[in-house]
């Protein structure tokens, strides 16, 4: 029922790019440290950079688990299901990093964010496979894709770069997580594009 892929291509690729959403799971070192599993969604907000390497934008909003343990360790896991058409669940197993808006390699990782960029982009996740599997899926349902929430990128969008980064500064588990591992650098940095 399930398979192992070499690469991220064809069938695979066009399927990861047509789901409206995705699901990320980090996890500390530490055996009592907390688990983060979130959803992700916004169209444009996922690329396939090549066969092994995807990315996907971090925006703020609530904590910054995954940045932290992706810091730490760089262990995560994306998984897309297929709530419509044929049954297919993907997990992609790899290796993070958080780029950051002052890092040297942000514009041109930005650049491929033309549909979902906003002042709300806080890091960009960097992905590189190292198990890409997929199973039936049998068992998740059907739902009906209405469209995107706006709300998300309407409140971002209205805030300039330093209310921005205010914002950012005032939040619990954003520059430290919930296990004190240090997550978003702040101050934020200033965005170089």
């Amino acid at each position: 029922m399930g398979k192992l892929h070499d690469r991220i291509d064809g069938r695979l690729r066009a399927f990861i790019e047509e789901q409206p959403i995705f699901f990320t799971a980090t996890a500390p070192l530490a055996a009592d440290g907390h688990i983060n599993l979130s959803p992700k969604g916004r169209k444009g907000t996922l690329v396939v950079i090549d066969e092994e390497t995807l990315a996907y934008l971090d925006f703020g909003g609530s904590g910054a688990e995954t940045i932290a343990h992706v810091r730490e360790n760089g262990r995560i896991t994306l998984m897309w299901c297929a709530f419509a058409g044929p049954p297919n669940i993907v997990r992609i197993h790899g290796e993070a990093e958080a780029v950051f808006r002052d890092d040297p390699r942000w514009a041109e990782l930005i650049g491929l964010f033309t549909e979902a960029d906003g002042p709300g982009a806080r890091a960009v996740i960097v992905v590189h496979a190292k198990r890409i599997a997929d199973v039936c899926g049998y068992a998740v349902p059907f739902m009906e894709y209405q469209g995107e929430r706006t709300l998300h990128a309407e409140f971002l969008g209205r805030k300039t770069d330093e209310e921005f980064a205010e914002y950012c500064e005032k939040k619990d588990f954003i520059g430290v997580s919930v296990d004190g591992l240090p997550a978003l650098p702040l101050p934020l940095p200033p965005r170089t594009v």
